[in-house]
């Protein structure tokens, strides 16, 4: 089959400008890290194959779409335009950063709020609630997630990252996987490693979700008519 006729998922990839973004988005679509390094101004857009359910009868090859979102303050009114058409989200945190962590609520929240319709940012979003996690109660979060900390050489030559890092409260609010890693070491996500593992499991999941549940919904409707 070629490749041009295959389905794909697009995975949005947000955080604070300069956590790293670029680099995890270029080392898990080539597997080697990125060497020259800018800021992204509007989206950058890289893909890659995967193979859902690899190993098992149901493999199937599927390309992964990540939409690598700037993350510039200033742009925060505009970027919504990369916001649709969305099967899951990575969301990308500087370990040696403590900030970029609590800011992660503020990137689901201004996600959901434009996928809910509601189309008025509020500003204190940002500029008051910056780490805190109370205002996620309400968010009714329906699309695969996956928390990634980058820059995690840094964090350990400053002893920002302690011995045994603790999952971050976003991660634990949803219950979902974390990945710690080294932009620039590619053996981070070599094949067999915790991050590829976690990344393959996630990427089944944002395809099961969008293909796979959805067929089986639509069965199941056919059947009650």
């Amino acid at each position: 089959m070629s490749t041009t006729t295959l389905d794909r998922v697009r995975i949005l990839v947000l955080g604070d400008s300069g956590v790293g973004k670029s680099s995890l988005v270029h080392l898990m679509a080539y597997g080697q890290p990125l060497q020259q390094i800018s800021y992204t101004i509007g989206a950058a857009i890289e893909v890659k194959l995967h193979e859902y359910k690899e190993g098992t009868p149901t493999q199937r090859t599927f390309w992964i779409e990540f939409c690598d979102v700037g993350g510039t303050h200033a742009h925060r009114n505009v970027r919504h335009v990369f916001y649709a058409n969305t099967h899951g989200i990575i969301l990308v945190h500087d370990l040696s950063n403590k900030k970029s962590q609590g800011n992660l609520t503020n990137w689901l929240r201004e996600f959901m709020d434009r996928e809910s319709g509601n189309a008025k940012l509020r500003e204190s979003t940002w500029e008051d609630q910056s780490g805190s996690s109370d205002h996620l109660d309400t968010i009714d979060v329906n699309i695969p997630l996956l928390v990634v900390g980058t820059k995690q050489d840094v964090a350990s030559e400053t002893h920002a990252l302690p011995l045994h890092q603790k999952r971050s409260f976003i991660a634990e609010e949803y219950l979902t996987e974390e990945i710690q890693l080294n932009c620039q070491d590619e053996r981070s996500v070599m094949a067999g490693s915790s991050a590829s593992n976690k990344l393959c499991r996630f990427f089944d999941k944002v395809i099961d979700k969008q293909f796979y549940r959805r067929d089986v919904k639509a069965a199941s409707e056919r059947r009650r008519l």
